[in-house]
């Protein structure tokens, strides 16, 4: 297995193709990005934040990695490394970004799943840029980028694979970015995921919105998967930390809180869809 950074990096200012120069990326119009030291770069300009702190705050992070650290969502980084790499030519260098890639759970199982002729140029995106900062210290193999899916700093149509793991997709990007006949690998969550934690910390839980699938622009479904298993939290910090890497933290009543800070164990079920999408061979006009 090969692990290269990726290199087809885009200005997030006019779009042109950013060139390593050194310790910073640089576009022909002069627009430079330095690299910090631990080997990330910072490539959402200040006009593109809606907040100075955006994403997922240092605590968030932090509790996020200690829980996909102790493998409980492993089946799923499992089922998603499959996916990217099936049918995957072994002499190619197969092009991957997390969009969204929180501190790199993700791209780290990707890395180690694949096979030992297998190359991999691997880049993983976030907003956060504690959460990219946690990924960077973890792995020098990868790009870590902090940036935004509206603005992904990639080049036209260099990626093989592209995913998102709970998060915000933005189509028409992810569609721009993708080489015609690239995969979109989408992990988002089911009508149980964590119901039994949803039922501790809210009132009432809202019924399930049925809507008819649109599907986005540029792209087709191949198939869907549903990754589905019951997962034992034992001690308080387990569960503690499952409730402060997702929004539910924030939308918990304050006794509902209490209530989960009060347990020492809980059995959850994991219930996750993955949809498979191709990239159309037509370029949708962006």
């Amino acid at each position: 297995m090969s692990i290269t950074p990726f290199q087809a990096l885009a200005c997030p200012l006019d779009g042109d193709p950013l060139q390593r120069n050194g310790n910073a990326w640089r576009c022909a119009a002069g627009h430079s990005f330095d690299i910090a030291k631990q080997g990330h770069v910072n490539l959402l300009p200040v006009q593109q934040k809606r907040s100075g702190d955006p994403g997922d705050s240092k605590a968030m992070v932090a509790a996020r990695q200690r829980f996909l650290d102790a493998e409980h969502y492993q089946p799923i980084a499992d089922a998603l490394s499959q996916a990217v790499l099936k049918s995957f030519p072994t002499d190619a260098t197969l092009s991957c970004l997390d969009a969204g890639c929180g501190e790199g759970y993700y791209l780290r199982a990707l890395a180690k799943a694949a096979s030992e002729e297998q190359a991999l140029a691997l880049a993983g995106l976030d907003i956060s840029k504690w959460a990219i900062l946690a990924a960077a210290k973890q792995d020098k193999g990868a790009s870590w980028l902090v940036g935004s899916n509206a603005n992904l700093p990639v080049q036209p149509g260099t990626l093989d694979r592209l995913l998102c793991m709970f998060g915000f997709p933005v189509y028409s990007e992810f569609a721009r970015v993708l080489k015609p006949g690239g995969m979109l690998l989408q992990v988002d969550a089911g009508p149980d995921h964590l119901r039994e934690l949803r039922e501790i910390i809210y009132p009432t839980l809202k019924p399930e919105r049925t809507r008819e699938f649109q599907m986005p622009q540029g792209f087709t479904r191949l198939h869907t998967e549903t990754i589905r298993y019951p997962l034992e939290l034992n001690g308080a910090d387990s569960i503690a930390d499952l409730l402060a890497m997702t929004p539910h933290l924030y939308r918990a009543s304050a006794e509902g809180r209490a209530e989960a800070a009060s347990l020492e164990s809980l059995v959850v079920t994991v219930d996750v869809r993955l949809v498979h999408f191709s990239r159309n061979t037509q370029q949708a006009e962006c």
